[in-house]
C-alpha cells in the first residue's frame, strides 16, 4: 500500500555535491520517521540520518557536518543533501520510513529500492 521512491543519484567528483529525494505515496495515514540508510559492498548497512516528524535529526560521525536531512511533511518527501563528498561515500542510499496506514493501527516499516552514488575521479 506504500511505496518510497528515491531519486537524485549519480556520478560525482570527490568534493563534489548531490541532493537526494524520497517520496513516499500510496495509502499513508501519517509518517513518524524518515531516515536515510547506505549499503556499500563488503560493508554493513549503515544509518546515515533521520528526521522525525517533530524535527528531531541525527548523523553518525562519518557524515556529520557533510550531510543534512530535512523532510517537508505535506509532501511526505524527505532530501538528503550530500557536501564534500567522498569516494569512501560510495554506495546505494536507501530511504526508510515508519508508515501509519490508518490511524489506529501500528506503523509498518518500508523500504525503497535504493539510489547508486558513486563518488570517482
Amino acid at each position: 500500500q506504500v511505496r518510497l521512491v528515491e531519486s537524485g543519484g549519480g556520478l560525482v567528483q570527490p568534493g563534489g555535491s548531490l541532493r537526494l529525494s524520497c517520496a513516499a505515496s500510496g495509502s499513508i495515514f501519517s509518517i513518524n520517521v524518515m531516515s536515510w540508510y547506505r549499503q556499500a559492498p563488503g560493508k554493513q548497512r549503515e544509518l546515515v540520518a533521520y528526521i522525525t516528524t517533530g524535527g528531531s535529526i541525527n548523523y553518525p560521525d562519518s557524515v556529520k557536518g557533510r550531510f543534512t536531512i530535512s523532510r517537508d511533511n505535506a509532501k511526505n518527501t524527505v532530501y538528503l543533501q550530500m557536501n564534500s563528498l567522498k569516494p569512501e561515500d560510495t554506495a546505494v542510499y536507501v530511504c526508510n520510513a515508519y508508515v501509519r496506514v490508518a490511524a489506529l493501527t501500528p506503523p509498518s516499516d518500508y523500504w525503497g529500492q535504493g539510489t547508486q552514488v558513486t563518488v570517482s575521479s
